[in-house]
């Protein structure tokens, strides 16, 4: 069984539903949910947007290993790209703003 597999029958047993009861919520047969439960079948990301709409938690609680909080994890990373885009965005607007003072020059003349 894998990770996605294992955390999707954890949520389903959590709520005490079975895995007829999870197929019906879904439309799906319970065959499909129990391949997905067991890993045999893939699932594509609607259906795991779907899962997890269901289940009223994040596709990434549905996809992080056991005891990982995928949003600590990406934290500081998260934290340093906002900055650096930030950064970025700045030397863009005084570039913007050379280019308009440049231009006003140049129709000046």
């Amino acid at each position: 069984m894998n990770i996605i597999g294992k955390n999707i029958r954890q949520l389903r047993q959590k709520n005490g539903w079975s895995q007829g009861e999870v197929a019906k919520r879904l439309n799906i047969s319970i065959p499909a949910f129990s391949k997905i439960e067991t890993g045999i079948t893939d699932i594509n990301i609607s259906r795991l947007a779907q899962i997890a709409n269901l289940f009223e938690v994040s596709t990434m609680d549905i996809i992080s290993k056991e005891g990982e909080n995928p949003q600590s994890l990406n934290f500081e990373e998260i934290n340093n790209l906002k900055e650096r885009l930030a950064q970025r965005e700045e030397e863009i607007i005084k570039l913007q703003k050379k280019v308009i003072d440049l231009y006003e020059e140049i129709r000046e003349k």
